[in-house]
Parts: C-alpha cells; structure tokens; sequence
C-alpha cells in the first residue's frame, strides 16, 4: 500500500528550494514540479521514519528506501522515476554546498523493460478524423454542440499533423494561428523552442472551429481552445475523455486510443514513409536521440522492406522476392 497519506518528517525547506531551482534555472513545466514535490515527499517521509533525514541519509538509506518502493507494488518504470528525482536532488544539494557528498551517485536504478509505443494504423487515424468531421456535420444539433465537436476534430487534425505532446497542444495561445502561416514556434519541456508544420488539413479544421465559435458568439479569449476551468483553457483529460468517447463511437477500441498514442501515430506514420529520425526527434521536441530511438522498431522494418525488394541478393535463382 502506498504511503500517500505518511507525514513528511523534515527535508520540506530543501525540496522547496530544489524546486525553485528546476523552475528558474531549467525552465521545469508545472507538472514535472508537481511530481518531484510528490516522490521527494515520500521519501523524505521514509527518511523520517527512519530517524534521518535528506541532509544526512547514506547510501544504504537509498537502497532501503527502493526496496521499500517495491515492496509497495511500485512498477520499475515508477521506481526508477522516483530514483531520477531522487538523484537530482542530492546532486543539488551536494552542489549548494549543503551536503559534502552524493549518496546517490553509485546507485543503479531497477531494470525496465522497454516497452513499444501503441501505435495505430494509417486507416484508424483516418476512421477516427473521418468520425470526428462527419460528427461536426450532422444535422439538428446546437450550436454550442457543434462548436465543441469542431474543437474535437480541430484537436484531433492538429495533433495528428504535428505531434504536439497533449500539453502544449490544448495550451495553444489563438495567435498560434494567426494569418495564413503554414507553421508555428512552440515552448517545449525544458524552455526550449522549436518549429512545428502545420498541414492544409489541420489549419481548415482549426479555422473552421473558430469560425463556428465566433458565430456562436463565444466571446474572445487567448486561447485556441479556452474553457472556463482555472487554467483559462481546456483540460488535457477532458480533451482524452472526448477522444475516447468519439472513438467508441467510430468502432474503435476505446481503450488503445489516447492523445499520446495520436503522437506517437504521428511519428511512427512519418518513419514509415520515409523520414529521418532526426527530423522526427526535432518534431517531437526530444531533448536527446535515445528518447526518439523507441521508434526504431519502425526503421527496421522499413529498411527490412526496402533490402527485400531491392536487393539483388534477397531475390531466388529465378529473379522473384
């Protein structure tokens, strides 16, 4: 059972500090922060049930504390996230001065299998936008309803033709779209800026949905896809639910389609037909190569494909494949 409701016993000051850190030097998005203050918690709580605390805790207290995640039912992929934010923040603290060494510095995290991205197929995501514009078209529906349909398929288009992680795809600022550009800068994870193309088709849905809002007279707002929730726009799970709902209705299996699988469909669909995977990593704003390098299961088959039909050598005596 996890120990979500165990008190922190000290440390609260440090990690507080560490976060303000991760936020002004590296740019760390809300949610990232979020997590950290979440696994430092917990472990500072461990710590403290311990009679130790982050200023003072061994090497020995670390390993404790990881066999502790996993005799709570912690998955290797959840333990070694934990580790991750763990190990940053004792380099922090060694680096300020208020530790004279890092307790985490020889400790390996646990094994996790690496595990192949969902993908769809070409012709799902062609069924599921298909569902989605005929949705906006039917008759005998309000038009707030029509509206919210158009913001779907808008939603949809753009994150298929982009590959925008669900975050920064539902925060889009309105001038994101301004005028007739065919491309638009982004701030990703970490602060950094990148280029994002834009098809013909993701730019008439957008344009149609606010053409629909403005008819509806929704008001003006700086958001592409305003709500009236506290962050001024939508909610990357109300943006899932919505998904879900439109894929049960076009056939789809609801369970395997979610924004994040729509971009790794993008990806996936872009090596298929040919392109570079360093291209691919720039689209996907990855920091490093080896994150984008879970696709290449999909280069291997490619250049699989093309040696078989290519090459002279995968040909029988009789010249055929």
């Amino acid at each position: 059972m996890k120990r979500a409701s165990r008190a922190s016993s000290g440390g609260g000051h440090l990690i507080e500090a560490f976060l303000e850190m991760m936020s002004a030097e590296r740019g760390a998005a809300r949610n990232t922060l979020d997590s950290y203050r979440r696994d430092l918690a917990d472990y500072a709580a461990f710590l403290g049930a311990r009679g130790s605390n982050p200023e003072r805790a061994g090497a020995d207290l670390v390993r404790a504390y990881l066999a502790d995640l996993e005799d709570r039912g912690f998955a290797p992929a959840s333990a070694a996230r934990k580790l991750s934010a763990m190990k940053q923040f004792h380099h922090f603290l060694f680096s300020e001065g208020i530790r004279g060494e890092d307790p985490t510095g020889t400790i390996d995290g646990p094994k996790r299998a690496q595990r192949l991205p969902k993908v769809l197929r070409e012709s799902d995501v062609d069924r599921l936008i298909g569902a989605a514009e005929q949705a906006v078209d039917e008759p005998e529906i309000g038009d707030g309803e029509r509206v919210r349909r158009a913001r779907l398929h808008a939603l949809i288009e753009m994150l298929y033709a982009t590959g925008l992680r669900v975050s920064e795809l539902v925060s889009l600022p309105r001038a994101a779209l301004r005028g007739e550009a065919r491309f638009f800068a982004i701030r990703g994870k970490g602060g950094h800026e990148r280029i994002v193309p834009l098809t013909e088709k993701a730019r008439q849905a957008a344009r149609r949905y606010l053409d629909l809002r403005a008819t509806a007279g929704a008001g003006d707002s700086p958001w592409l896809f305003p709500s009236f929730g506290a962050s001024g726009h939508l909610t990357r799970q109300a943006f899932a639910r919505d998904l879900k709902d439109l894929a049960a209705s076009a056939g789809l299996r609801a369970a395997s389609i979610s924004p994040h699988v729509l971009r790794h469909a993008f990806a996936s669909h872009l090596l298929q037909n040919g392109a570079d995977l360093r291209i691919v990593q720039q689209l996907l704003g990855h920091a490093d190569i080896s994150t984008t390098q879970i696709y290449t299961h999909v280069l291997e088959e490619r250049l699989r494909t093309l040696v078989n039909e290519h090459h002279p050598l995968a040909k029988d005596a009789s010249g055929r494949g």
